[in-house]
């Protein structure tokens, strides 16, 4: 895990925010996720920004690329992907505290990302993992935490409702081996 600051992490929710806006198919979707990425643009400390830059840099988070025209962009490398994917729109909620009595329910789940979306099928599965989820099937995955609604608005972030579905249910089949699998651990 890396230390990151504030004002790095607003630099790569930002860089990642422009993967979102290709996603958008909707220009209302594509207007709201550019509003938030100036907003977080706006906020950050243009005092600091430089040394943010190179400190992200330096932990090989984001790198630089020289375009023909003589300009540059930076992109997020690999790593620095995975970071900003974290802290994304669904990051509180892997910091989310998971409840100390289970309400018995089982969160489920299940999509068919078409291959052309496979940027979008990485996102949820590296979420779904960060959120621990447990994979039972190559596209479904299951949970005892609440965490349904954060899922939902990363789904509705990347227009991909009609292509994910998240179940909330009493009972499933190999129930033990689920129950051993997620409560073991905190014993």
């Amino acid at each position: 895990m890396y230390r990151i600051g504030k004002n790095q992490q607003k630099i790569m929710l930002i860089l990642l925010g422009g993967v979102a806006l290709g996603f958008s198919n909707s220009p209302r979707k594509y207007f709201d996720t550019f509003n938030k990425i100036k907003k977080d643009w706006k906020d950050i400390d243009r005092r600091t920004f430089n040394n943010s830059l190179k400190r992200l840099s330096r932990n090989k988070l984001i790198e630089e690329k020289r375009l023909p025209n003589g300009s540059f962009k930076l992109v997020l490398t690999k790593n620095g992907k995975k970071e900003a994917i974290k802290r994304s729109i669904i990051g509180s909620a892997i910091n989310f505290k998971k409840p100390k009595k289970w309400d018995k329910k089982w969160r489920i789940v299940i999509f068919d990302i078409p291959e052309k979306d496979r940027i979008f099928r990485d996102i949820l599965r590296q979420h779904l993992y960060a959120l621990d989820f447990y994979k039972i099937q190559q596209s479904v995955f299951v949970s005892p935490y609440p965490f349904e609604r954060p899922i939902l608005e990363l789904v509705e972030l990347y227009s991909a409702e009609r292509y994910v579905q998240v179940i909330t249910a009493v009972a499933i089949n190999k129930e033990e081996k689920l129950r051993a699998h997620f409560f073991e651990k905190i014993s």
